[in-house]
Formats: structure tokens, sequence, C-alpha cells
């Protein structure tokens, strides 16, 4: 393990939290920011037939889907930090030696930590949206009716560190490199930032081909944000599809927004 300061020490785990929200914070507002500027303003009369929704957003969204985001990064800030405390003390199993597991293993561990990611989602997600569950956790979300990248980590602290948990868990029970720890948060960001964007960005057809139709993006995630019962899922639509979830316009609004 590479040596770092000892973070069970409070200056230091203090000092680590601080850096990682710094990281979060800093990925959220460049990767949003970049989405909005380009989809939203430099280029917005060029992607202006691919808007899902025509209405305007409402006053101040933006402005509370920041505040909500930062406490969202404050949250996965301290998760981050307690982390990288048990990485240290060996309660996880992140490495860092990129021969300690074969080669073939950095995909792999990618690509299950990916599902798993998504199948803990889905079924948080539904009961999220469980009546007795869905104004005091979700509510906060879904008060973005249009989204927007700026939506993307717009959470209730509640719903924040029911989504931080994940990883620590996972990665006390599944190796991955640390690398592949950092490309599986920024995959999540990216994802989270194209679903909320409002604009279909991918191409037309995308829907239906092999790679496509297992994919969630902008349309496929603003129907949950407008029909609240169906399009569950976080990076990939096979839960969904499975569970007869997924939107039964989802397709037909799909190629009006990229007929052209």
């Amino acid at each position: 393990m590479m040596q770092l300061p000892d973070f069970s020490n409070p200056l230091w785990f203090l000092v680590a939290t601080l850096v990682v929200f710094s990281v979060v914070i800093g990925r959220y507002f460049l990767i949003a920011g970049a989405f909005y500027y380009i989809f939203h303003k430099r280029f917005a009369g060029k992607w202006q037939k691919r808007k899902i929704n025509s209405k305007a957003y409402k006053e101040g969204q933006f402005k509370k889907e920041v505040k909500w985001s930062l406490i969202t990064a404050a949250i996965f800030s301290v998760t981050g930090a307690l982390m990288a405390l048990l990485w240290q003390k060996g309660y996880t199993k992140i490495y860092d030696d990129i021969h300690q597991y074969s080669l073939w293993w950095l995909p792999v561990s990618l690509l299950i930590a990916l599902i798993v990611h998504e199948t803990y989602y889905y079924w948080l997600h539904r009961w999220m949206h469980h009546p007795k569950i869905f104004s005091i956790v979700h509510k906060v979300h879904h008060d973005s009716n249009i989204t927007s990248p700026w939506t993307a980590f717009s959470f209730h602290p509640l719903e924040g560190v029911l989504q931080a948990l994940f990883l620590p868990v996972l990665l006390m029970v599944m190796p991955m490199h640390l690398y592949v720890l950092i490309i599986h948060l920024t995959i999540m960001t990216f994802s989270s930032v194209i679903n909320h964007l409002d604009i279909e960005v991918y191409p037309k057809g995308f829907h239906k081909n092999f790679f496509g139709r297992w994919l969630i993006g902008a349309t496929h995630h603003s129907l949950h944000h407008k029909q609240f019962k169906y399009n569950y899922g976080l990076y990939f639509t096979f839960w969904d599809k499975w569970k007869a979830t997924e939107s039964p316009v989802f397709h037909k609004l799909f190629e009006e927004k990229t007929h052209s």
C-alpha cells in the first residue's frame, strides 16, 4: 500500500475529508458545468429539438440543486475518508499494486461493481418511492420535475447516506484496484449528469442496438421524473426490462427526439 498519513488521527481524517470533498465537488462542477454550458447555453439551439421537456425550469431550481449537491458531496466526502481509513487498516480489498491480481480482473471488477451497484440502486430506488418513504427520503430529488445537469447529486441527506454506503460495503468483500475505483466514480458522475441532462445525446436508433438498449439516457430518466412509477435504473435498463418497470412510452419518445 502507498504511504499515507494515519487517517485514524482526527486531524488527518479531517484533511482527508476536505481533500475528497474538493475532488467530489470539483468533478461535479466540472462535468455538470461543462454539459450545462455546451447543451443548454453554447449550442442550445442545435440541441433544442432533442430537449425532452419544453417547459422552463422553476425559478431558483439550479441554486437549490447546487445547495443539495454540496451537502451530498460532504456526505460522500466523509464516506470517502472513512473508506480510506478502512483501506489503511486492512478492512477493505482495495489494492494499488496492479500485479496483485490478474490484469483481466481490472475490467471484470469494474463490470461487476457496476452491475451490483445497479442492482442495489434499482431496489433502493423502488423502496424510496414507497408512499411512506418518498416524502422523507426521495422528494428532494423529485422536486426537480424537469431535470438539469445540476440535478445529478441533488439528494436529501438521508438518500445521500444510502447511496454513499454502497461502495465501502462492496469494497470490504470484492477486490478492486484504486484506479478502477476512480474510474467507477467518474462513470457514476458522467452517467448521472447525462441521465439528468433533459436532452437526448445518444444517436438515432441507439435504444435498439445491442449496446444502447441496455444503457440509460436522458429520455429514459426524464420519464422517471415525470411518471414516477417507471424507469428506476441507475446505469442500465436490465432490471426495468426484467421487472416490467420500463416506461411504455420510452421507445416512442426516444424516436421522436432523435428522428432527425
